[in-house]
């Protein structure tokens, strides 16, 4: 059987049109959990993170997601403590990660943005940045570091 030139082209770019394009983001893509997280104000810097809570990141390819409970699914009330957000994020560079957020358990940080540079290395990410809402007297650096979490 013979195949011209043009009927060999034809059946390359069938095949490529079907190929899904590499998203820029894929590394960032899926969940993440916190393991770490400092602030630092001034020339303090303090831990932020609480082992008593779990805190989930997850990923699309265009939006953000955070979850934080108590690990008593709120059964010890001087512990409970719920908190969630999500919006759009963009990411260029690689590294260049901004957060736009669109809904939190806090109306009053909603509608900010926030920049900050992302680093991962193999199933580690930290995040590191400036959030600040003037309005509400918040201006610090926040270091957070995350693990991947398996299927």
């Amino acid at each position: 059987m013979k195949f011209s030139i043009s009927t060999l082209l034809m059946i390359t770019l069938a095949i490529s049109c079907t190929q899904a394009p590499k998203e820029k983001s894929a590394p960032l893509i899926g969940t993440w959990q916190l393991i770490s997280a400092t602030s630092t104000q001034k020339d303090s810097t303090v831990s932020t993170f609480d082992p008593k809570t779990k805190m989930l990141k997850l990923f699309s390819d265009t939006h953000f997601a955070f979850f934080l409970h108590d690990l008593h699914q709120g059964k010890d009330s001087s512990n409970a403590v719920f908190s969630a957000g999500s919006g759009l994020y963009e990411l260029t560079q690689d590294s260049i990660y901004t957060e736009h957020l669109e809904y939190c358990n806090n109306r009053k940080w909603e509608t900010n943005s926030f920049h900050f540079v992302l680093n991962i290395n193999g199933d580690t990410l930290i995040q590191k940045g400036v959030e600040k809402i003037a309005d509400l007297g918040v201006d610090h650096i926040i270091v957070e570091k995350y693990i991947r979490v398996k299927k």
